[in-house]
């Protein structure tokens, strides 16, 4: 079945019980902001005003109550580069900082309400700023994340007809290459120790700009961000959000899943070209005032992860399913995680044996969640629930889900939005996840659409013709695999060789998280009698011989 969903849509194989070791330090965790799961779906209201805007309507009251001496001495933003430099800001220094980045925007960069701006940076402190300072000044955020190549900056630059581009020196080379196609491009802020040539120098500009900005008086329909997920057929699309829609609608997922106070600190560890890093390290935390805790961390490391959980006093950890996989076949025996009283994942599902695993190590469960790019939280396990691990929980208080018996090829029928994933709903009103009903790729958290990786295959000499599928992987959950038919001029070549030289060039042709970890070269591929691809067919040869 598919799953509708109602703003006020989904379908998961049923895990049977098992019995579950007890840590002797299980915490049985009791919610901070509501009684029980029945009490959310009663109690919660959402109001919309006609006018709203994130950086004034709740960072700068946090600030506000934070003068008063009613919040806790907690910091709103802590970042820890991994070799000993920290970031510590309260939200009056947030606020600060960000209007001195607006100005820039402003004033500098000649930006104008409702202009778009491409934020493509790793987890340093200015992409913090960057998503404040586009809310103050009305422009619309567009984020990236760093492993984007020349050619996928060129087609977001040329689709979003972005006006301006923040990035780093790793990434500015690439932007130059191809800025004389992108007509709207006037404006090339580097986030650098070192001057460009052409490029406005961020660290530079922070030191002269004045923080006096009047924040702009957005509606709550306004666009006030966009991000690019895959698709399965064609390149990737962009789906926006208004500033309520984040703004607002992410404190079903700030209050009730992750539970958090102003007392809290709470650490994502998504990348953050992803829609996961509004969520969890920008508007979810902030909604509650709570701390948004931030690693560098340039590649996931499961020892600098545990080393990071137990030297800092995190107390809400949010990761995707692949990361807690690596974490419990790391060593954990040595490290303590004391200030740790929470655990979210989402993402891709994530084992039952993960989580019992986790349990069994921390005393801790993980509540894991579901959402897609272009909603918040649809599903949750809440504190209070008893967890079936996984299952996605009960629908969040925010929506009405329910499973669609019938197919439909549009994503809104009435008033439901139609989320393409396919899952059922148990006798005791958990959601289960099944499959996505069409050809996405969940891996290690990425989303990958086949047309993206099969694009950059072809462009290959060897390959005459390709199909990318899921298929299953003990850590990644799932990862990429191409079906690939040989050019007749390849067919004799060495195979283990060409596999490794195709990899290498698909890694160089798009971003390397999307490079098939799986080749496997066949005579023809299966098709319908139009012509078209039967990817569930090699798809379901994947995923049954488990």
């Amino acid at each position: 079945m598919e799953i509708l969903l109602r703003a006020k849509c989904f379908q998961r194989l049923a895990v049977p019980g098992s019995v579950r070791a007890v840590h002797k330090d299980y915490r049985i965790v009791t919610p901070q902001n509501f009684s029980n799961y029945e009490s959310i779906k009663q109690d919660f209201k959402l109001e919309v005003p006609e006018y709203f805007n994130f950086a004034k309507d709740v960072l700068d009251k946090w600030t506000n109550t934070e003068k008063a001496g009613k919040r806790p001495s907690n910091p709103a933003f802590w970042w820890v580069s991994g070799n000993g430099k920290e970031v510590r800001w309260s939200f009056e220094e947030l606020g600060s900082l960000s209007r001195k980045f607006a100005n820039i925007l402003a004033e500098a960069c000649a930006l104008q309400r409702g202009d778009r701006v491409i934020v493509i940076l790793p987890r340093i402190p200015e992409w913090w700023l960057a998503n404040i300072a586009c809310l103050r000044t009305g422009t619309v955020v567009i984020p990236g994340t760093t492993q984007l190549t020349q050619k996928d900056i060129l087609y977001r630059l040329q689709s979003s007809k972005a006006k301006c581009i923040i990035t780093n020196e790793v990434l500015a080379p690439a932007v130059d290459a191809v800025a004389s196609k992108c007509e709207n491009l006037h404006s090339k802020l580097i986030v650098s120790q070192k001057p460009r040539e052409g490029w406005g120098n961020l660290k530079e500009m922070m030191k002269h700009a004045s923080d006096n900005h009047t924040c702009v008086k957005t509606k709550h329909n306004e666009m006030m961000a966009i991000y690019f997920t895959s698709g399965t057929s064609g390149p990737p699309k962009m789906t926006g959000h208004t500033h309520s829609s984040f703004g607002l609608g992410l404190s079903v997922n700030g209050r009730f899943w992750l539970d958090l106070t102003p007392s809290d600190v709470m650490w994502n560890t998504s990348d953050t070209g992803w829609a996961k890093s509004a969520w969890s390290s920008v508007f979810s935390p902030w909604i509650q005032g709570a701390c948004v805790f931030a690693h560098y961390l340039p590649r996931f490391e499961p020892t600098s992860i545990l080393q990071t959980l137990s030297k800092f006093p995190i107390t809400v950890f949010c990761s995707a399913p692949t990361a807690y996989r690596m974490l419990v076949q790391s060593d954990m025996s040595s490290y303590k995680f004391k200030s740790l009283k929470h655990c979210v994942s989402a993402g891709e599902p994530i084992n039952p044996e993960v989580t019992e695993q986790w349990r069994n190590r921390t005393g801790l469960d993980i509540y894991e969640g579901y959402g897609q790019t272009e909603t918040v939280l649809i599903c949750g396990n809440f504190k209070g629930m008893k967890v079936k691990p996984g299952s996605m929980g009960k629908p969040s208080p925010a929506f009405d889900v329910k499973d669609n018996p019938t197919k439909t090829a549009s994503t809104l029928r009435g008033n439901f939005y139609i989320t393409g994933d396919r899952g059922y709903m148990d006798e005791d009103g958990y959601f289960w996840f099944v499959a996505r009903s069409d050809d996405i790729i969940l891996s290690s958290g990425y989303r990958i659409g086949p047309f993206e990786v099969e694009s950059a295959l072809i462009e290959h000499p060897a390959v005459a013709e390709s199909a990318v599928v899921s298929s299953p992987d003990p850590i990644r959950g799932e990862v990429v695999k191409a079906f690939i038919v040989l050019s007749p001029d390849y067919k004799s070549h060495d195979q283990e060789q060409l596999k490794k030289e195709i990899q290498e060039h698909v890694k160089k042709t798009t971003a390397p998280y999307k490079y098939p970890r799986k080749v496997e070269f066949i005579q023809e591929l299966p098709k319908t009698i139009s012509g078209k691809i039967k990817r569930n067919e090699l798809r379901k040869q994947e995923w049954e011989t488990i």
